[in-house]
């Protein structure tokens, strides 16, 4: 069932608990009685449209309209991901830190593997923040200025320059797993970590980490099937229009 404007947004939530998450980077609170989605998101200034289109991504996995996700600007976009980014770093992370940290506390037998646990989800937390500091620092402010060009009746040369130094090509090329690590981290506890006294942090802690493991594979998505193209296809149109002059 795909969720349109008219549904209530209360409804939306208990549909998939999930979407709590995708509220969150829109800056939408919680409090909206039975007020429709149209109504909650012009409250908070929120593109209707693109609102929709993400939400639906991100609850059906089968759907994924790239076509009308491209034809939204590129700054909705790159700061929807930049949210995103965001929600990773100051809400996702720090619950699975907190999680390894009270599995650290409670276990009493298997100290030594909980705190080598430890060691490697940071390793991965340098990793994420690598991973988004090049894209916030880089591949973000090139495709605003590849649009911005593109946008432009009168486009500077200088845009030829970034292209020949830079291109949307290069970021795919470069564009790690980050969710791969991830996925190896549930497999060490869930085939080789014993288990510690208190089973049920362990349980949340898997329960967070498949979470978190496809909210980044549904980030990625956004990114190397609409993001891409888009700037691709924007960066070859520039060519040809400075070869015409």
């Amino acid at each position: 069932m795909l969720i349109s404007r008219n549904i209530k947004m209360a409804d939306v939530i208990h549909m998939n608990y999930f979407t709590l998450s995708v509220l969150n980077r829109f800056g939408i609170e919680l409090g909206f009685g039975d007020k429709p989605v149209e109504e909650v998101c012009k409250k908070h200034n929120v593109d209707i449209d693109f609102f929709l289109e993400i939400l639906n991504t991100f609850v059906d996995k089968d759907y994924f309209p790239k076509k009308h996700l491209q034809s939204f600007s590129v700054k909705l976009i790159t700061d929807y991901l930049q949210t995103t980014h965001d929600y990773y770093h100051k809400v996702k992370v720090p619950e699975v830190e907190s999680l390894i940290e009270n599995m650290v506390d409670s276990c009493y037998t298997q100290k030594e593997n909980i705190i080598l646990l430890k060691k490697f989800f940071d390793e991965y937390k340098q990793e994420l923040l690598n991973h988004t500091h090049r894209e916030e620092e880089v591949v973000f402010p090139y495709s605003l200025a590849i649009e911005e060009a593109y946008q432009s009746e009168t486009p500077d040369k200088s845009v030829i320059e970034l292209m020949n130094n830079y291109s949307i090509d290069i970021f795919q090329n470069e564009h790690d797993d980050i969710e791969e690590k991830l996925f190896d981290l549930k497999n060490i506890i869930i085939k080789y970590l014993p288990q510690p006294k208190d089973t049920g942090l362990c349980n949340r802690l898997l329960f967070v980490l498949f979470n978190l493991e496809q909210d980044i594979i549904d980030h990625s998505r956004i990114e190397e099937k609409v993001l891409v193209p888009k700037i691709r296809e924007m960066e070859e149109i520039l060519v040809k229009n400075f070869a015409k002059k």
